[in-house]
């Protein structure tokens, strides 16, 4: 099974590609839309601004598209994530928008950036989510958190001032607030979870 990167700019892309050969993946960096199509798996990597970034992406846009509505598992980490939404305070700019809603700041009233571990509750148990448990604690580095229209596609949440989405799924899409390659033992699950769902 391939595993594609989509190298956009957004860095944190050696510990993601072997986190993924670990669970079983071969990977390949792409950055251009031939690349994409020789993909299995998509992973949208998440260390960045979210309006360079969808900048960045532009070029992939319709491409990237097609193939996630032709069922092409994918998985956004982080900022990875937060592109699948609609648009983001962090930066102008128009998200992938597979999902509706906007990615908005943490309180005030909490240190920004949040860095460091924090766990998840599981609202939605999902086969990506098997063997991970509520007493597993992720790894964060984020400012900004998504808030989807749709409540349906929160799979897990987290708390830190606020309560906000940390997972999100729908059909052949997975997004992380935290850094599963950052994670762990339960981050290592989750690849492997993620590397059955593709092989079948």
């Amino acid at each position: 099974m391939r595993a594609l990167i989509l190298d956009y700019g957004a860095g944190n892309l050696f510990s993601i590609k072997c986190s993924l050969e670990k669970s079983g993946f071969k990977t390949k960096l792409c950055s251009n839309i031939e690349g994409l199509r020789e993909a299995d798996a998509i992973i949208l990597p998440g260390v960045g601004n979210f309006g360079a970034v969808v900048r960045n992406i532009g070029g992939f846009r319709g491409a990237l598209l097609k193939l996630i509505d032709d069922g092409v598992p994918l998985l956004g980490i982080c900022l990875g994530m937060q592109i699948l939404f609609e648009e983001s305070d962090e930066g102008a700019g128009r998200g992938l928008g597979i999902f509706r809603g906007r990615v908005i700041k943490l309180p005030s009233m909490v240190k920004i950036p949040h860095i460091g571990w924090n766990t998840i509750e599981i609202v939605k148990p999902i086969e990506i989510l098997d063997n991970v448990g509520e007493k597993d604690y992720f790894y964060f580095v984020y400012s900004y958190y998504a808030l989807p229209q749709d409540r349906r596609v929160v799979a897990a949440e987290t708390y830190y001032g606020v309560r906000f989405p940390s997972i999100i799924s729908q059909r052949n899409l997975f997004g992380f607030q935290f850094h599963p390659e950052k994670s762990g033992k339960p981050g290592e699950q989750i690849f492997r979870n993620f590397f059955r769902i593709v092989k079948r």
